[in-house]
């Protein structure tokens, strides 16, 4: 079997990202999510250390509900039928998400909120 060019395995990986948004409403989500927060960041004037911060999380939120749809389809394709363990390994993932999530949050308002306030004290002024 003749390995595979680096070039095809880039192109098989971009296609799961473009699928995963296509298919996953919680991906649609996410991508509104991040053009707000680049946007938001654009128009706060963001450092570089929060630009890193902001694109460390944001990807950690993309690769996760990625991971948890990759998980969903693999155990889709093993138990078809309902079973009470594929229903935990699919709620485990989706709380992977969840907690990624969250922590995206956390993140968002100790990077934007000390410059929302600052920015919302000049209009009391």
């Amino acid at each position: 079997m003749k390995s595979r060019s680096f070039w095809d395995s880039l192109h098989d990986a971009a296609c799961g990202v473009v699928d995963a948004l296509a298919s996953q409403r919680n991906m649609k989500i996410h991508l509104i999510a991040a053009i707000l927060v680049v946007a938001a960041g654009l128009f706060l004037g963001l450092n570089r250390l929060e630009w890193s911060v902001i694109i460390l999380t944001v990807t950690a939120v993309w690769t996760a509900e990625i991971m948890n749809t990759s998980l969903e389809k693999v155990v889709d394709l093993l138990s078809p039928q309902y079973d009470a363990v594929a229903g935990q390994a699919k709620n485990l993932g989706a709380g992977a998400v969840l907690v990624t999530a969250l922590g995206a949050i956390l993140v968002g308002i100790m990077i934007f909120g000390p410059r929302v306030i600052h920015w919302l004290e000049g209009f009391s002024q």
